[in-house]
């Protein structure tokens, strides 16, 4: 009868709703809190033998509670001895105090470390190596899945005729198949760990990968933007191979665009690499791009002669030279007033694929020069004014005030220039290729960069 009691006493400390079927969630109020067990004044002759019995027999029946030692008095149940792993210590107490008539259990148990020990010793080792050989079937199967996918990968990214096809220039494809490599082998990698069941290793390696790629690309961050930079200078072509730009404030003559940098040829016929991520990011000026290239240069003319007659000569002059263009015409305008005349800047244009620029700017400044002068314009050097100071002059002052100066002060006669002739092909103006032919000699060279030249003349340029 006690035991009844104590059956009713347990079954109303269990909440009524966890005997109803399960309501959709919403926000309920707090429930009150269940009513503490009931303890009987009184219990019947044997019953701590019988909840002993019953709780040792639930232990025999599981290894890991072998060593377990269990004494009952008055309801209350202690526990003592070893148990493998220490969570089987919360577990033993969970299970004894689920008997019928158990007030409470006081938990001695203690996780064994000895080497003997099951889970942490020797039996642990040789029963994780038994697992381990029971499993080589199943291994080699993932690895033979893992092995096949992996070569398919590998065969399709090698058909780079296809790629190269698809893709705008070699580089994007060699990144396309790369990327299907890489791809193929971690999506067999992901199957062949399945297949053994260890996708929980693959996501702690994915994870673990994750970082380490993080930190590797704030540390190797310039060579990241510089490759990200040459696959966007492949792709949007800003020049031709021997090229005439300025990138920045360095000149010269595009030999060729590599996954990496930017090769030019100076004007002095030195090499330049520049790094492509410092390419992407400049001003680039294309000198070859347009044919028609303008230059222009000053002079100065008298104050006191008439400055817009002055500027008409000019370019009359520089439209009478043969290499100027009529369109656009040669121009001539009156920039300011300087100390001792009026400058005048003088504009002209030619065609760079018959005129070279440094030889007909050099050809326009003295003709426009010649001009002004042989018209009565004069072209006056700056004027400055001195004063002269007894305490600092070597000799009397009252001496260089009347010219009195000695053969120290005698003039000197002035040479004359000797007279040169000037040639016909001294006034040749065709264009001077001797830096576009060293770079033509450049790219016909055979080697590993040749192969690399990411310029593309097929593509149009940006």
């Amino acid at each position: 009868m006690k035991q009844l009691f104590a059956a009713l006493a347990l079954m109303a400390a269990v909440p009524a709703a966890a005997l109803l079927p399960s309501a959709p969630e919403t926000e309920a109020p707090p429930e009150p809190a269940a009513p503490a067990q009931t303890i009987e004044d009184t219990q019947d002759a044997g019953a701590d033998e019988r909840m002993r019995e019953r709780i040792e027999g639930i232990f025999a029946e599981l290894p890991a509670f072998e060593a377990v030692e269990v004494a009952v008095s008055q309801g209350v149940v202690t526990l003592s001895g070893v148990v493998p792993q220490r969570e089987d210590i919360a577990r033993a107490e969970a299970i004894a105090g689920r008997v019928s008539g158990v007030v409470t259990v006081e938990n001695g148990l203690e996780r064994d470390v000895s080497i003997s020990a099951e889970g942490t010793g020797i039996a642990s080792l040789a029963d994780k190596w038994s697992g381990f050989v029971a499993m080589l079937p199943l291994i080699g199967l993932a690895f033979l899945v893992w092995a096949g996918i992996s070569l398919v990968g590998y065969l399709i990214a090698g058909l780079g005729a296809l790629w190269h096809r698809l893709a705008p220039n070699s580089f994007l494809a060699e990144l396309i198949a790369s990327a299907i490599r890489f791809a193929f082998v971690v999506g067999g990698l992901v199957v062949a760990l399945d297949i053994i069941g260890a996708s929980a290793l693959l996501g702690a390696v994915l994870g673990g990968a994750g970082v380490i790629g993080l930190a590797l690309g704030f540390a190797l961050r310039e060579t990241i933007e510089n490759y990200v930079a040459s696959l966007m200078l492949s792709l949007r072509q800003p020049f031709r191979a021997n090229d005439w730009v300025q990138i920045d404030n360095l000149e010269g003559r595009v030999i060729r665009l590599t996954s990496r940098a930017t090769v030019m040829m100076t004007l002095d016929g030195n090499h330049l690499r520049i790094p492509n991520s410092q390419v992407f990011k400049a001003i680039i000026t294309n000198f070859t791009r347009n044919p028609q290239r303008r230059f222009e240069f000053e002079l100065g003319v008298d104050a006191d002669d008439d400055a817009r007659a002055a500027r008409k000569l000019g370019r009359d002059t520089l439209a009478s030279l043969d290499f100027i263009l009529n369109d656009p015409p040669p121009e001539a305008r009156i920039m300011e007033v300087g100390d001792s005349n009026v400058v005048i800047r003088f504009l002209g244009w030619i065609n760079q694929n018959e005129t070279d620029w440094w030889k007909a700017q050099s050809q326009a400044i003295p003709a426009v020069k010649e001009a002004l002068e042989h018209a009565g314009f004069g072209l006056p050097e700056p004027i400055y004014r001195l004063r002269f100071d007894p305490r600092s002059a070597t000799l009397p002052f009252e001496n260089i005030a009347e010219g009195k100066r000695g053969d120290a002060g005698a003039a000197e006669t002035p040479k004359k220039a000797p007279q040169i002739t000037v040639t016909e092909a001294d006034e040749d103006v065709r264009p001077v290729n001797e830096i576009a032919d060293m770079v033509e000699k450049e790219r016909r060279q055979t080697g590993g960069e040749q192969e690399k030249d990411l310029l593309d003349h097929s593509r149009p340029v940006e």
